[in-house]
């Protein structure tokens, strides 16, 4: 079983851009790419089917069809998604875009493109590792993927040995 982060984005190089910003989990968490919001949902049944954990979305806003924030908004309010970290990835959202992605949404961080690296790479570690602790999941597999204070806590600890 993998943690999967799933990559929402319609501009071909920025989704190429966040790929390689997170190539260096990917030896340990599946990343994968979609276009658009009927692509992330195909992307999601796939990722089910293979047995992995959808971990954390990155969405841009505004694309074709469903926003990044609707979708967002969807993955919170159902039972089988809501374990999901949000990130809303985006230069475009206006004030009330981001109200709702936060209010409505449970947005769990919000990313200005263009991003800082570094700070991408925080963020996704410290987001995998809330979801590794809220679903109980050993973190021993995963842990080059997560923040590693934490996720040498939670072994210590014991934690998903449950």
């Amino acid at each position: 079983m993998k943690l999967t982060i799933l990559v929402l984005e319609d501009e071909p190089d920025v989704r190429a851009a966040l790929e390689r910003d997170l190539e260096p989990l990917a030896r340990t968490v599946r990343i994968e790419p979609a276009q658009d919001v009927d692509d992330a949902r195909e992307v999601m049944a796939q990722v089910e089917a293979d047995g992995d954990v959808l971990a954390l979305v990155l969405a841009d806003h505004r694309m074709p069809g469903t926003t990044g924030v609707d979708f967002l908004c969807e993955l919170v309010a159902d039972p089988e998604t809501e374990h999901v970290a949000t990130v809303l990835v985006t230069g475009q959202a206006d004030q009330q875009d981001t109200i709702k992605a936060v209010n409505l949404g449970g947005l769990d961080y919000y990313i200005a493109k263009p991003w800082d690296v570094a700070e991408l790479d925080a963020v996704v570690r410290r987001l995998l590792t809330d979801v590794v602790e809220r679903l109980g999941i050993s973190p021993v597999k995963h842990l080059a993927a997560l923040d590693p204070v934490r996720s040498m806590d939670l072994v210590r600890h014991g934690w998903g040995d449950r």
